[in-house]
């Protein structure tokens, strides 16, 4: 048992190939056919689970460990105890394949296509989960993997990242269990063709329409070291670049990242905002920037502020991280070992509405929220450019910031519109609404992007049905399974 455990860690561990800044997307099918070639032989619900929780582990180890840097290094946590939070961490992340291999293994019947169904069926039922459950940790969704150029992404307009990960691990499925009993091999190549032939054909579809006059955006990135960023005798440093680089870069919108201003609205130095606003508005611009607010009632918002030409306007985030922007319940105990700024925040209001520009309506994400696609989908209706303000300086130099572009290149293809986005550290980039990158920043480097940006309108088809396509698949797909395994 033991080597059939080493290769689905390793297994796992290289399917994060398939993810940025790596881009091999092919390795996301290879990856997951070895867990379901290893499943094949497993003895038992018990034995899927071992593998499927082995396979977990290597790849979230290999995938989101740089979560340790966060805990340690700027969070101040002992290297020990942030190292045992992140195997903690993975390993429960790592239950949701275990379950899939236990469940997989327990219901097959081996007999070909209806566990081949069952594989793709449970794959994709238990990513929805873990994109759910317990606020919900979508990272590294197979799905993301298949940004372009993978022909998958022609699918995502209409089923979003947990459809094409159902279609991922579909194949993967069928050419793990190709030489096995009545699975033929060449009607798994054939289905693998077909749906990459399908995904070639929808990559030109236009389901979204250009929309008024584009928009001159400049998006700036401070590069502020994260350990000095919250320093004190500092702070009025970094007010004043925030300040030069918006005098540097004029555009109609101008965008500093999350916490540009890292302390509260009410701390700031007395005219800080109105010289700021008088920046931009003196060219006749707008400028958004992360900013701290606190509500008369005393709740805390990690905020996006617009001041200038136009009309004072906000967004405050909406769904905050668990353990670095709140404390669940019961776990008080964690602040006792990690020392993380604003960590007693509030959630904004669902639906708060998009943020006029001229012709254009900018709906603001602000870092973690771009993940969920659903959020990101609704909110969408009503907007003609997506905008994401990250601060990623807590995970240093890691795999976190290609990562999260990748993210980002998803929601831009599931919604039709542009991703713009602002950032500390990195990734600054416009993506465009193909999911392609149009503009990118090198990381760490202090600088802005300036581009015209044109906003589009109309809605994708998972504008409408969110996840309930990827959902309504894993039912039929499962119930297909289930009544050849009765009648077994």
């Amino acid at each position: 048992m033991a080597f059939p455990l080493v290769l689905a860690a390793v297994a796992g561990c290289v399917t994060v190939g398939a993810f940025a800044p790596f881009g091999l997307f092919p390795v996301a099918f290879l990856g997951l056919a070895v867990l379901f070639r290893l499943l094949a032989d497993a003895r038992g619900a018990a034995g899927g689970f071992a593998i499927g929780l082995a396979w977990g582990l290597g790849h979230f180890l290999g995938g989101v460990s740089w979560l340790f840097v966060a805990l340690n290094r700027y969070g101040g946590m002992p290297a020990p105890v942030a190292a045992v939070a992140i195997l903690l961490f993975c390993a429960y992340l790592a239950l949701f394949p275990a379950l899939v291999g236990a469940l997989w293994v327990r219901l097959r019947r081996r007999v070909g296509w209806q566990d081949v169904l069952l594989g793709g069926a449970l794959w994709t039922a238990f990513e929805l989960a873990r994109g759910w459950l317990l606020t919900g940790f979508p990272w590294l969704s197979i799905g993301y993997s298949q940004v372009p150029p993978s022909p998958l992404a022609g699918y995502a307009p209409l089923a979003g990242v947990f459809g094409v990960g159902f279609l991922v691990a579909l194949c993967a499925a069928a050419l793990a269990l190709a030489p096995w009993r009545r699975a033929s091999p060449a009607a798994a190549i054939g289905l693998v063709v077909a749906v990459m032939a399908g995904g070639i054909a929808l990559r030109d579809e236009a389901w979204t329409q250009p929309s008024g006059e584009p928009l001159t955006v400049s998006l700036i990135q401070t590069d502020i070291e994260q350990s000095l960023k919250w320093r004190a005798d500092l702070q009025r440093q970094w007010l004043q670049v925030n300040l030069d680089l918006v005098r540097e870069h004029p555009a109609r919108l101008v965008v500093l990242p999350e916490t540009a201003i890292p302390m509260l609205a009410e701390q700031l130095p007395r005219d800080y905002l109105a010289v700021l606003g008088d920046a931009v508005a003196g060219l006749g611009g707008d400028l958004v920037f992360g900013i701290f607010v606190r509500e008369p009632d005393g709740a805390i918002h990690n905020a996006a502020v617009s001041i200038g030409a136009g009309p004072v306007q906000r967004y405050a985030k909406q769904h905050l991280v668990p353990f670095g922007e709140y404390s669940p319940p019961m776990f008080g105990w964690f602040y006792d070992w990690a020392s993380i700024p604003m960590s007693d925040q509030t959630p904004g209001a669902v639906d708060q509405g998009a943020l006029r520009f001229d012709d254009q309506q900018v709906a603001v994400n602000i870092c973690y929220e771009d993940v969920f696609g659903g959020e990101i989908a609704r909110a969408a209706r009503s907007a003609t450019i997506l905008l994401n303000l990250s601060n990623l300086a807590w995970y240093g130099d890691s795999l976190a910031q290609p990562q999260h572009l990748q993210i980002a290149r998803m929601r831009a293809l599931e919604t039709g519109r542009p991703m713009l986005r602002s950032t500390n550290t990195g990734m600054t980039a416009v993506v465009l609404p193909d999911g392609r990158v149009g503009a990118q920043l090198p990381a760490f480097e202090r600088g802005a992007i300036r581009a015209e940006v044109q906003g589009y309108s109309g809605e994708t088809p998972y504008m409408r049905w969110g996840d309930r396509p990827a959902g309504f698949a894993v039912l039929v797909a499962g119930l297909l399974a289930l009544i050849r395994w009765r009648r077994a």
